[in-house]
């Protein structure tokens, strides 16, 4: 299969490189040259060489190029569901621009100067010449349409990046721009030096180290284009990032400019006072904060009717995700095995993540460190950006280093073959192409590689963190408050028809995540009294059933009935439009083995189940149940070495009747 698909992306580059050929050359593969004119005897004559004598070292350089762009994108793994969501944003803008610049190459003929003149080492006859018409193009022809997709990327201490990562970052956003989202990137040397004059001159020699990296990838390259942040005269506004907080985009003249010659812009952190034009520095998260507001539409609430042009020219291009390149790397958390979030679901984690790195410590009792402060900033600008954006839009954190693509030296060549651990993921393609990290934040501490950290500390898993805006998410009951215990004699358990509940709403998440009919009140029955919770994912948009269930045969005391009682994933659902999306399934799956049920669960699922592949990989175990259609799933540590445990398993597995409407009481 990779074969196949490697010849496939071969022939498409091959395809791709003559006809980027052809068009350098000439319009037509059988064209000829013009060279130059040399005497001979008297008279002059005409050289012409065809290009295909040779091929130059760019256009090898530029087909190595592009052969590692194939390979970045092969080495995804996307789902179909993850490619359709990705064509049906950014094809029909990439088949825009197709139109668009194939219209503008046919207008582009060359005016003739004779009748007797050459063009494209063609002779002209001389009637065709002088009735030939360049046409003109209409404006509607030029622009584009569609809305271009922009990523706005601080760069954050880039005077402590090697050349060579540096240049593998550059060569990741031309990548991009050729997956359509188009990079707009701000420069943040970070603490301020001695004077404004040299912060400036670090500023630019930083922003013009940026640029060649880019230029150095393929055409057309980046720009170093005059800041476009202005400073308010006074700052009386409460700090919101709804608010201009004292800094807007003056003139966005040069940013829309390059954006739509997709030049990418480079930014530094300075700006110009609104009442004299004087230079001063600007907070760079202030200033990405502006740009957002900028091309999100938010900067000309009340606005006059006059400048309505203005207003449409900026959102002709539309914030679809944020990047922050930092030395430290993704978003560090105490309570993932991982030491750092993978995915950061901000509504639920964002202020766990703001008490872990300003909480005091033993080894630092003083306060927070300066490396947590930085990581509170960065995870403080994605909360606010993502704010201001559409739910889609999400955020990645970094390091220079993991966008290059780099490979630890540890690393060896060693092929290691984990679940969805595949080393040479790009963090950025992967993002664009799938919306979903390098690397499951579900997935068991066993799936992961070692790696070692920008600080040389030993690292299991990525360096990066994605964050989305995410969703609240609710657990009945609550267990850092009333842990999940098997319920004793006595004790008044939940049930699904209490207030706190919306049954209704859950049915439909189920039927709807299913595809069947839920016999609602053999389900309530089946349940009644052994429910061990249940947990909710924003409006209803997925959730989790859990029980605590019996094993055949058991008899004897209540305390070893107790014991013995099985922790069950009774149903597993997520809305059919939010599967494969927004983390849904990472955020319930996480909370349940978490926070729920720490010491494992198990579940089962047809064996023809499609989503049994995800199953499989979060799971530490699964056993096919002979003479039956089910596959038995746990997270139980050393379930295997736990004979009595594990039997009880089984017994839970095999025993539990559907309450399906259409195959009620009737045991697959």
């Amino acid at each position: 299969m990779r074969f196949t698909a490697w010849n496939r992306a071969n022939s498409n580059l091959n395809a791709l490189l003559v006809k980027d050929f052809n068009r350098i050359n000439g319009s037509s593969a059988l064209s000829w040259r013009t060279a130059r004119s040399t005497p001979n005897g008297g008279r002059y004559s005409i050289t012409r060489t065809s290009p295909y004598t040779s091929i130059s070292k760019s256009q090898k350089q530029k087909k190595t190029l592009d052969r590692d762009f194939f390979v970045s994108v092969l080495e995804t793994s996307v789902t179909k569901r993850d490619a359709k969501a990705y064509m049906n944003k950014f094809v029909p803008l990439l088949e825009k621009k197709g139109a668009t610049d194939f219209k503008k190459r046919s207008a582009q003929i060359r005016p003739t100067e004779g009748k007797n003149s050459v063009e494209a080492g063609a002779v002209v006859d001389a009637a065709v010449a002088e009735k030939e018409v360049v046409p003109e193009l209409k404006p509607e022809d030029v622009a584009i349409q569609v809305p271009l997709y922009v990523a706005l990327v601080k760069i954050r201490a880039p005077q402590e990046v090697s050349d060579a990562t540096l240049e593998g970052v550059g060569k990741t956003m031309g990548q991009l721009r050729k997956l359509g989202l188009i990079c707009i990137v701000v420069v943040d040397c970070g603490v301020a030096g001695k004077d404004e004059a040299t912060d400036r001159q670090t500023a630019t020699v930083q922003a013009n180290r940026i640029a060649m990296a880019i230029d150095s990838y393929d055409a057309p390259g980046a720009r170093v284009i005059d800041s476009p942040i202005a400073i308010k005269n006074s700052v009386d506004t409460p700090a919101s990032p709804f608010t201009s907080c004292g800094l807007f985009v003056g003139n966005s003249n040069d940013l829309m400019a390059a954006l739509q010659e997709e030049v990418i812009p480079i930014i530094t952190t300075f700006g110009y006072t609104a009442d004299d034009c004087a230079v001063k520095p600007v907070n760079a998260n202030d200033a990405i904060l502006a740009l957002t507001r900028q091309l999100s539409g938010l900067q000309f609430l009340g606005q006059s009717a006059e400048d309505s042009q203005i207003t449409q020219l900026a959102r002709s291009a539309e914030v679809y995700r944020l990047v922050i390149l930092d030395p430290l790397g993704g978003i560090p958390a105490k309570n993932r095995a991982t030491g750092r979030y993978l995915f950061l679901n901000l509504e639920q984690e964002f202020p766990e993540v703001r008490n872990d790195l300003t909480t005091p410590t033993s080894w630092n009792p003083d306060g927070p460190s300066p490396h947590n402060l930085q990581h509170l900033e960065n995870a403080e600008l994605a909360k606010n950006v993502l704010s201001l954006l559409p739910p889609t839009s999400s955020a990645v954190i970094t390091t220079p280093q993991e966008v290059a693509n780099e490979q630890a030296p540890e690393d060896n060549g060693i092929d290691w073959a984990l679940v969805s651990t595949r080393r040479g993921q790009n963090p950025l393609i992967h993002s664009l192409l799938t919306d979903k990290p390098v690397q499951s934040s579900s997935l068991p501490s066993e799936r992961f590689r070692h790696i070692t950290s920008p600080t040389g500390t030993a690292q299991i898993g990525s360096l990066t963190t994605l964050a989305k805006r995410g969703m609240p998410l609710t657990i009945f009951p609550d267990p850092r408050v009333t842990p999940w215990k098997p319920p004793q004699p006595g004790q008044k358990g939940l049930n699904l028809t209490d207030p706190c509940i919306d049954l209704p709403r859950l049915v439909n998440l189920i039927e709807d995540s299913f595809g069947r009919k839920l016999d609602v009140d053999d389900y309530l029955k089946r349940i009644h009294g052994n429910l061990a919770g249940i947990i909710i994912a924003g409006e209803y948009e997925g959730g989790a059933l859990l029980t605590w269930e019996k094993p055949h045969g058991l008899n004897g005391s209540e305390t070893e009935m107790s014991s013995r009682l099985v922790p069950y994933l009774d149903k597993f659902a997520v809305l059919r439009k939010s599967q494969g999306a927004g983390g849904v399934a990472d955020i319930v799956f996480n909370a349940m083995v978490r926070d729920c049920f720490p010491y494992g669960v198990c579940w089962r699922s047809r064996k023809n189940n499609p989503v049994n592949k995800w199953y499989f990989e979060r799971s530490r175990g699964s056993l096919k149940l002979k003479d039956m259609n089910w596959t038995m799933f746990w997270t139980t540590p050393d379930l295997a070495s736990d004979e009595q445990k594990f039997r009880d398993y089984e017994s839970v597995c095999r025993g539990i009747e559907p309450s399906w409407a259409d195959q009620k009481h009737i045991v697959d």
